[in-house]
């Protein structure tokens, strides 16, 4: 099951919706964004939309403005040249795992359910959950760990896993659990394995390289005016938004030009907005989520 997306209202409206416009949700999920935008698009307007799970190709939207493509947003440059759009009006993206990804026992992903280490958001990636946790060396499991899933034991826990895997193969999300046992006081048990998987997912399917590729892409695709609507729910992805927008690049401060004006491709349109207590009462996993809006200059 596909829940309500967050943040539905506020991230549709940041688009600032013209009629005739060309608009990309690339995160098309349940599709819960891409049909309040199509509500508020005229009949010459036009509305894509990326998913690279082959799960949410089933929730396609019966509507002649509408095409949803079955690919990473990674590649959203290279896809929607394919159908002849170089420039757009407005794209929306919601950085979180689906509900119906996290409800699914077999892909994974939550903590509720024993299944095999998968965590794959598409069949085509390389890796997978079981390749983290068995092949990789133990700086690179520290990395991911500390890294993507802000975890203080992120070493103790690093040489656990490398020395219970000599003795077999960690083939399960249980197996997983058991073999990080002493890492999980009860009181924190749930908050600590959710950090964990978050970083094993994050990983597995090169979320931040994939946003830092899309990112860099929007300012070529945006026309003048164009929108940038976000939401993220991690403060590493957050902090990639938060900058690009700020600066038009992910370290260091804006370009300038030969005057020393600054040479930014974006303004940011308000400020921070994040879901209210209503919505994450009805919805707990919105907690965590974060809006930013901007606008191409």
């Amino acid at each position: 099951m596909y829940h309500n997306p967050v943040l539905l209202k506020e991230s549709v409206d940041g688009l600032a919706i013209k009629k005739s416009g060309i608009y990309v949700d690339v995160t098309f999920g349940g599709g819960g964004h891409s049909k309040e935008i199509l509500k508020q698009l005229g009949d010459d307007g036009r509305l894509f939309a990326f998913d690279q799970d082959e799960d949410a190709m089933e929730n396609t939207l019966d509507d002649s403005r509408f095409t949803l493509i079955n690919e990473n947003f990674r590649y959203i440059k290279q896809f929607l040249k394919f159908y002849g759009i170089r420039k757009v009006d407005g794209i929306l993206a919601d950085f979180g795992v689906s509900s119906h990804q996290f409800d699914k026992a077999e892909r994974g992903f939550s903590t509720r359910f024993d299944a095999d280490l998968d965590m794959r958001m598409s069949n085509k990636n390389t890796i997978s959950a079981y390749d983290v946790v068995n092949s990789y060396q133990y700086d690179e499991l520290r990395r991911v760990l500390f890294t993507y899933g802000d975890l203080r034991n992120a070493n103790a826990m690093a040489k656990v896993l490398l020395a219970r895997r000599e003795e077999a193969p960690i083939k399960t999300t249980e197996q997983l659990k058991e073999v990080l046992r002493q890492f999980l006081p009860a009181s924190k048990e749930h908050k600590i394995l959710a950090q964990i998987y978050q970083a094993i997912r994050i990983e597995v399917n090169q979320e931040i390289a994939v946003i830092e590729e899309f990112l860099k892409q929007t300012p070529d695709l945006l026309d003048k005016e164009g929108r940038l609507s976000i939401i993220s729910y991690h403060s590493l992805e957050d902090r990639l938004v938060k900058r690009f927008i700020r600066a038009g690049k992910f370290d260091g401060e804006p370009d300038k030009d030969f005057y020393g004006n600054i040479n930014v491709p974006f303004k940011k349109v308000g400020g921070l907005i994040v879901p209210s207590k209503e919505e994450i009462a009805i919805n707990n996993r919105a907690r965590s989520a974060k809006l930013r809006i901007a606008e191409r200059i």
